[in-house]
């Protein structure tokens, strides 16, 4: 006997322009989910799988949170779903669980929508005990996100933007280095976002030795190692971020190939996303 599970959406709530939040019901995933993990979702038969980090997870009802920016073609067709539509397919959790349960002081660093995969790596240090410090980046005052839910997660919260519009104007590098020269009794630091500024974050830690979590969710495509999409190479060894990772410790990880690696293909996406295939002209993407 076939059980068909509906993935319906109970929740979307529009974060800023471009990034969204949707609550789904998806109940074996989320009585198994833990900080770190993702799912890889599919709109309807016609849709391409992609994988999303788990934002959030309550398993007393039965629910899971993907925040999304909408970047490509898949997801923006997810943003067409409202509340009451569901999803073909929702598969995981998936990735390794982040290890966070033996610190007592971390700071934790996202930068954009890195801030929505950090976020539940501070909730998770916030109940083990941890004394959190929480410093997100991003390039105005417009795109800030989860202020409200970070500031529920962790002790201290500082938020910079490049152009100052919200009054603070720096990068996270600025913060974090102020709080590494004042004091240095910190035993991690997690950091999620753009990859230059995990790299810029791991750079700086390295001078203090202090323990850095990188996720490398953001070069995931196929979330299961077969694509090879999302390998990094880390301690000079091959590792794939869907099934090595996501969370890498950040002073092994070569910043500089993947990097490069990540921009070779900017220019296909783009025309990827804005083509229109007219053979596909009677068919519903809505």
């Amino acid at each position: 006997m076939v059980c068909d599970i509906v993935y319906e959406i109970l929740e979307k709530v529009k974060l800023n322009d471009n990034v969204s939040k949707m609550v789904i019901s998806a109940p074996l995933i989320a009585r198994k989910a833990a900080a770190g993990q993702f799912l890889i979702i599919r709109i309807d038969k016609l849709g391409e799988r992609i994988p999303l980090t788990i934002a959030d997870y309550d398993s007393e009802n039965d629910t899971v949170t993907i925040i999304y920016q909408k970047v490509g073609k898949t997801t923006m067709r997810l943003d067409n779903k409202e509340v009451g539509d569901s999803l073909l397919d929702v598969v995981g959790p998936l990735g390794k669980a982040s290890e966070l349960g033996s610190y007592k002081k971390a700071i934790v660093v996202g930068g954009g929508v890195g801030c929505a995969i950090s976020y539940p790596q501070a909730k998770e240090l916030y109940k083990n005990g941890c004394k959190v410090e929480f410093i997100a980046g991003f390039r105005n005052e417009s795109l800030i996100i989860l202020q409200d839910e970070i500031q529920k997660v962790s002790n201290t919260l500082d938020v910079v933007t490049d152009d100052g519009s919200n009054g603070r104007k720096g990068l996270v590098t600025d913060i974090l280095k102020n709080k590494l020269e004042l004091n240095n009794d910190y035993d991690l630091v997690v950091t999620v976002g753009p990859l230059p500024m995990m790299k810029a974050v791991c750079d700086l830690t390295k001078k203090y030795n202090i323990k850095t979590i990188v996720s490398m969710n953001p070069i995931m495509i196929d979330g299961t190692g077969m694509c090879g999409g999302c390998r990094v190479t880390v301690g000079g060894k091959v590792r794939f971020a869907c099934v090595d990772g996501p969370d890498f410790d950040g002073h092994d990880v070569d910043f500089e190939e993947i990097i490069k690696r990540n921009n070779m293909h900017k220019s296909q996406e783009i025309a990827d996303r804005e083509h229109y295939c007219r053979l596909m002209r009677g068919v519903n993407y809505v």
